[in-house]
C-alpha cells in the first residue's frame, strides 16, 4: 500500500541570497522526497520564503522600496536558485500570504481560548531617532558581566553571558548609533510550560534524533519559559487581532508558513487540506538545521498542541556546513552563493558530494575542495559515466544499437546489483545517504571489473555476439545504478533514460531486465572538474560581498555593522602595544570560545582571556609571538582576571589570525 507523506524544509529568510550552506538542507530533503516518489509513495514537499521581521523592513527602507517589493524580488531569486539545483517543491510559497495570516490568527485565538496566552509589561530599548523598538540584536553595548565592548543585546561573545538589552552598558542603536531609551510596553506571551509534559512525551517517542533529545533535556531541566510572541510597530508582519500597533513576532508565523503553503497547494489542486495536513492518513516530516531545533522541537509542536493540530511524525535535524575545515568565509571566498556556484560548476556535483557526506546524525559536514574535485572526477566521471561511455558507443557503432541476452556470468553480476536494492532503500529511508553512495560505488566497481575481465574492446574484433552479451550486462548494470542514483542525480538520470530508450525509472524497475532492446545514441553525461573552475568560483566569491541571508533564528540579527564613536590621535597615543610570547595556553571550562593565555611580556607575566578557541588549539599557541594591549584596564571575569588583550584580525569564529611565530621580535618590545 503506497504511503502518503507531507515533507517540509525550514523556510529561507527573504533578506539575502541562497548559499551553499543553506543548500545542505534543501538537497537532503529533495533527495529524500525524490526517493519516496520513486518508491511509488505520494509525497508532497512544501516550503516558502520567511518574509517578516525587522531586517526585512530595514533592508527595504535602505533600498528605497517597500517590503513587499523586496520580498517579491528575493522570492524570484530564491526560486531560480532552487530550480537550478533541481530542488523540486510541490509548492513554494510565502509567509506574507492570506493563508498564513488566517492560520496565524486562528492558532493565536485557539491558544488564547486555551488560556495559554498572557499579557505582561516588558522593558525594551527604543530608538527615538529610528522611531522603533529595537530587537535584541539591534542593540549593541558593553557586556554587563565582563564589560567587553560592542556586544549584542542578548549575549556576550567574550564571556558567554546572557542578559536583556536594557542591561547593556552604554547601549546604542546598531542602525543609527543613537542611544536608545527604555520604554515599557505590554506584550503577549505564550505559556510554553503549559505543554511541558506533552512535549516531553512527544520527544520520548523518538520524535527526533537521540543527540537532539539529549540537548532538549537540558532545556527541560532548566525549565521552559514563556515566549514573547509580539512586537511593537513599526514592524513588517501581521497585526495581532484587536491591536493597532502590535504584530506577531516573525517566529510565530514562520513555521505556520508550512501549513499556509500546504493549504495553498490543496486549494489549487482540489485536495482536502484537513486530510492532507491534519489527519493520520498522511505522515508529516520536518527537515531543519540544528540551530533552530529549540523552535521546532518545543515552540512549534506546543503551538500545534494548544491549537488542536497534529504534530509532525518526526523532526529530522542536520548539522552545519564547513568548507575546508572552517566556517564559510567571505574573505577566503568560501561563502559561495548558489548563483555563483552555478556559473562555474554543475549543480549535480554538489548534490552528489553532499549525499556522500550526509548521515542520519547532526554532525557538521565539511566540503573539502580537493576532495570535492577528486570525488566528482573519480566517481561520477571515472566510474558511473565511464561504464555508459565504454559500452554505449560500441553498441551503437558496431552492434546496431541492440542489446542481446545475459549469459551466466552477466546474470551473476546483475544479481549482485538487484540484491542490493533492499539495503539501499533502507538507507535512503533512514537518511543514511553516505551509506547509499558507498553501496553504489561498490557496485560500480564490480561492473568496471567485469568490463576489464571481458575486454569488449578486444572481443569486438573477433566475436560480435560475445561482445553484445558482455555489453548487455554492462548496460543493465548502468540502468540499475541509475535507479539507485536518481534521487541524488535527477538530470543525470534523465540523460541515461534517454540513452537507454526507457521510461522514467523507479525502484520497482530494478529487477526488470533490458534484453533484445534497442538503445539510442550515447551523449556525453558529465565533464571533469578542472581546479581552475573552483579557483575562479572562489575568487569571484571573495569579490562578492553582498549581504548574507540570516538563518531563520537570526531573523532579528543586525544588518549593518556600525562604526564605533570617534576618537582623537591623543586617545590613540594612550595605547601601549607590546610584543608578548605565549608561555602556556589552556581551555576555559564553561566558555567554548575562550582560551586562557599566560604571556611573557619582557620578563613580566600576564594572564589574558582571548576569544580565539574556535581558531586555535591550545597546543598550537605555546611559543607564538602576539601583540599585547599592555595598558588596557584589567577586568574581572567569572573565569578570573584578564590583564589585557591580544590583537588579532578576522571576522570571528575560526576566521581569526595572529602574528606568525617567526617575527624575530622580542617579548616586551614596544610596537609603534
Amino acid at each position: 500500500m503506497p504511503r502518503k507523506i507531507v515533507v517540509t524544509s525550514a523556510l529561507p529568510y527573504a533578506n539575502g541570497p541562497i548559499h551553499i550552506g543553506h543548500l545542505v538542507e534543501y538537497l537532503q530533503t529533495d533527495i529524500w522526497v525524490r526517493f519516496q516518489k520513486m518508491c511509488g509513495n505520494q509525497c508532497f514537499y512544501f516550503c516558502a520564503d520567511d518574509t517578516h521581521g525587522t531586517p526585512i523592513m530595514i533592508s527595504a527602507r535602505a533600498a528605497g522600496i517597500t517590503p513587499e517589493e523586496l520580498i517579491g524580488k528575493v522570492y524570484e531569486e530564491h526560486k531560480a536558485d532552487f530550480d537550478g539545483f533541481y530542488v523540486e517543491f510541490d509548492n513554494y510559497y510565502s509567509t506574507h500570504s492570506p493563508e498564513n495570516k488566517y492560520f496565524s490568527e486562528f492558532i493565536f485565538s485557539r491558544l488564547k481560548e486555551a488560556g495559554s496566552i498572557v499579557k505582561r509589561d516588558v522593558e525594551q530599548a527604543y530608538c527615538e531617532n529610528c522611531k522603533m523598538s529595537l530587537p535584541d540584536r539591534f542593540v549593541r553595548g558593553a557586556c554587563p558581566q565582563c564589560k567587553a565592548e560592542d556586544q549584542y543585546g542578548d549575549s556576550c561573545e567574550i564571556c558567554s553571558a546572557t542578559y536583556r538589552p536594557t542591561e547593556l552598558i552604554n547601549p546604542y542603536c546598531a542602525t543609527c548609533r543613537a542611544q536608545p531609551v527604555v520604554k515599557t510596553s505590554e506584550h503577549y506571551f505564550f505559556k510554553l510550560a503549559d505543554y511541558g509534559q506533552q512535549l516531553k512525551e512527544l520527544i520520548d517517542t523518538g520524535y527526533t534524533q537521540k543527540s537532539v533529545s539529549n540537548k532538549l533535556d537540558e532545556w527541560f531541566n532548566v525549565g521552559l519559559k514563556d515566549w514573547d510572541i509580539s512586537r511593537d510597530g513599526p514592524y513588517f508582519g501581521f497585526k495581532i487581532p484587536g491591536e493597532e500597533n502590535k504584530f506577531f513576532y516573525v517566529w510565530l508565523d514562520a513555521p505556520i508558513g508550512y501549513m499556509a503553503s500546504a493549504r495553498n497547494y490543496c486549494d489549487k489542486n482540489n485536495l482536502d487540506f484537513d486530510k492532507v495536513w491534519n489527519s493520520d492518513e498522511y505522515e508529516l516530516y520536518h527537515f531543519i538545521g540544528k540551530d533552530i531545533m529549540y523552535f521546532h522541537a518545543l515552540f512549534w509542536p506546543a503551538m500545534l498542541m494548544g491549537a488542536d493540530f497534529k504534530t509532525a511524525d518526526k523532526l529530522f535535524v542536520h548539522g552545519f556546513l564547513t568548507v575546508d575545515g572552517g566556517k564559510m568565509s567571505k574573505s577566503r571566498g568560501t561563502f559561495i552563493k548558489a548563483g555563483t556556484y552555478m556559473k562555474y560548476l554543475n549543480p549535480e556535483y554538489l548534490r552528489y558530494y553532499y549525499a556522500s557526506k550526509l548521515t542520519d546524525n547532526i554532525d557538521d559536514i565539511d566540503l573539502k575542495t580537493d576532495d570535492f574535485i577528486n570525488k566528482i572526477n573519480s566517481d561520477l566521471v571515472g566510474k558511473f559515466a565511464n561504464l555508459a561511455s565504454r559500452s554505449g558507443p560500441m553498441l551503437v557503432k558496431k552492434l546496431d544499437a541492440r542489446l542481446g541476452q545475459l549469459d551466466e556470468q552477466g546474470g551473476r553480476l546483475i544479481n549482485k546489483f538487484t540484491t542490493a536494492k533492499d539495503h539501499i532503500i533502507r538507507d535512503y529511508e533512514n537518511l543514511k545517504f553516505s551509506a547509499v553512495v558507498r553501496s553504489i560505488i561498490a557496485l560500480a566497481d564490480e561492473a568496471n571489473r567485469y568490463v576489464e575481465q571481458n575486454q569488449p574492446w578486444v572481443t569486438i574484433k573477433t566475436d560480435l555476439e560475445k561482445t553484445r552479451t558482455t555489453l548487455t550486462a554492462v548496460i543493465n548494470a548502468v540502468r540499475i545504478l541509475t535507479i539507485y542514483l536518481k534521487p541524488i542525480l535527477p538530470a543525470y538520470a534523465q540523460k541515461i533514460e534517454k540513452f537507454l530508450n526507457v521510461e522514467k525509472l523507479k525502484f520497482a524497475d530494478v529487477e526488470t531486465l533490458l534484453q533484445n532492446h534497442k538503445i539510442n545514441e550515447f551523449q556525453r553525461l558529465v565533464e571533469r572538474i578542472d581546479q581552475k573552475q573552483v579557483n575562479a568560483m572562489i575568487e569571484e566569491s571573495k569579490q562578492s560581498q553582498g549581504p548574507q541571508a540570516p538563518a531563520p533564528e537570526e531573523a532579528e540579527a543586525v544588518v549593518t555593522e556600525p562604526f564605533k564613536p570617534e576618537c582623537t590621535i591623543e586617545d590613540f597615543a594612550k595605547i601601549d602595544l607590546r610584543i608578548a610570547k605565549v608561555i602556556k595556553a589552556e581551555a576555559v571550562e564553561g566558555a567554548d570560545k575562550l582560551l586562557r593565555l599566560n604571556l611573557d611580556v619582557g620578563g613580566i607575566q600576564k594572564t589574558v582571556f582571548a576569544a580565539i578557541a574556535k581558531a586555535y588549539k591550545p597546543d598550537e599557541l605555546a611559543g607564538r609571538i602576539v601583540i599585547f594591549f599592555a595598558n588596557l584596564k584589567p577586568r574581572k571575569m567569572r573565569f578570573g582576571l584578564s590583564e589585557g588583550m591580544i590583537l588579532a584580525s578576522g571576522t570571528g569564529g575560526k576566521d581569526i589570525f595572529m602574528l606568525s611565530a617567526d617575527t624575530g621580535a622580542k617579548p616586551g618590545q614596544k610596537v609603534t
